[in-house]
């Protein structure tokens, strides 16, 4: 989709990257750690880890942006930028049970969000997320907001939405 941005163009790419299971990494994973380097904020070896603000670092670093310190922490991402309204692209923080999971924003309908992210099942993908859980909307530090919120209502939610992020 060429009117969006950058960043979820770069991530869209990544979509259905897993971890692999047992004691080995996915290598693609591992790379993303080291590209995003001192960032990542952690020696990060195993795709065990959570990996969601690896992720949203790596991209946006591919993008063009420098990531928040200790870029691997979901909650890292809440003060990073500036504040917006959830729209076409956001960055979204949501709380879960042991801590939090970043992504970025693609649709919403009355219940929830459509957000493309990273270790959502153990994968990069496209889920729905309860809005009740949604803790911050950020945009990248420096680049310019749309005039409007970009509120794309999307289809219905399935019956179940996801829960844990980890």
């Amino acid at each position: 989709m060429t009117d969006e941005p950058l960043w979820l163009q770069v991530a869209r790419a990544h979509v259905g990257v897993k971890e692999v299971p047992g004691p080995k990494s996915n290598p693609k994973i591992l790379d993303w750690a080291r590209k995003v380097g001192r960032k990542a904020g952690i020696a990060y070896t195993d795709d065990s880890i959570p990996w969601c603000g690896l992720f949203v670092a790596y991209v946006m670093q591919a993008a063009g942006f420098t990531p928040p310190e200790i870029a691997v922490r979901a909650r890292a991402w809440a003060d990073w930028g500036q504040p917006c309204e959830p729209q076409l692209g956001a960055v979204l923080i949501f709380g879960r049970k042991g801590g939090a999971h970043v992504c970025w924003y693609l649709s919403e309908n009355k219940i929830a969000f459509q957000v493309l992210g990273a270790n959502q099942n153990d994968s990069v993908n496209v889920t729905w997320i309860a809005k009740d859980r949604l803790e911050a909307s950020r945009w990248p530090p420096g680049a310019t907001l749309p005039p409007r919120p970009v509120r794309v209502i999307g289809a219905q939610a399935p019956a179940t939405l996801s829960t844990n992020e980890a």
